[in-house]
């Protein structure tokens, strides 16, 4: 079981802050994790789409595509932030 987080933008939109899930087998890094989340349909598949801008973190360091996901991992999903 790993825990999700998400924040600004997609914790409105998902309507929720955080939740656990039990990831599939197939389910063994960001990009595969991300792609799993996608296939909830509706707000998951438009916020998570490759175009639109999120960050992920595992475990409080950030992660890239290729990152590993394990069971216990915490793994927060945030849009970029922009300064000024």
């Amino acid at each position: 079981m790993v825990t999700l987080l998400y924040f600004a933008r997609l914790r409105e939109t998902f309507g929720t802050s955080s939740e656990q899930a039990v990831l599939p087998d197939q389910v063994g890094d960001v990009r595969s994790l991300t792609e799993w989340l996608r296939q909830r349909g509706g707000v998951w598949q438009e916020e998570l789409a490759a175009a639109r801008p999120v960050r992920v973190a595992v475990n409080q360091d950030m992660a890239s595509p290729d990152t590993t996901v394990r069971d216990g991992d915490e793994i927060a999903f945030f849009p970029p932030v922009t300064g000024g």
